[in-house]
């Protein structure tokens, strides 16, 4: 009886938007891509509805390219956040008590109707916080 290794299979995922559950959600590319005339295409399943779809990664590449300048955001264009103010997508944030600068990604509207923003921070990463507080 011979032991062979088990194979490991390799896992990719991507945020996406879930049409189903109406927000980004993490997705776990299935299968191998598909070459056709519109570009490179794959199935992603969502890992919390579990339902998939077909993206084009060709699309998804030049969308992340597009977002992303490349040039850190500065501490001098940064305006202080505070949880009562409201912002703009694209705005350099600076957040005092995590001495941390960031730029506002995207805006959502919270489970409770409250107003969120998503930030992408040099140190700590994607966040969300709370804005437009009464």
């Amino acid at each position: 009886m011979s032991l062979r290794p088990r194979r490991t299979k390799k896992v990719k995922y991507i945020k996406l938007y879930s049409p189903f559950l109406m927000k980004e959600t993490k997705h776990e590319l299935i299968g191998e891509p598909m070459e056709t005339e519109e570009g490179r295409r794959q199935w992603a399943r969502c890992t919390v509805s579990r339902h998939s779809q077909l993206i084009n990664l060709d699309k998804l590449e030049a969308e992340q390219n597009k977002t992303y300048s490349g040039i850190p955001p500065s501490r001098e264009d940064a305006r202080n956040y505070s949880p009562k103010e409201e912002y703009s997508v694209g705005e350099v944030i600076l957040h005092m008590a995590w001495d941390d600068v960031g730029v506002v990604t995207a805006k959502e509207i919270t489970s409770n109707g409250g107003f969120a923003i998503i930030v992408e921070f040099e140190k700590s990463k994607e966040k969300r916080l709370i804005e437009k507080m009464k």
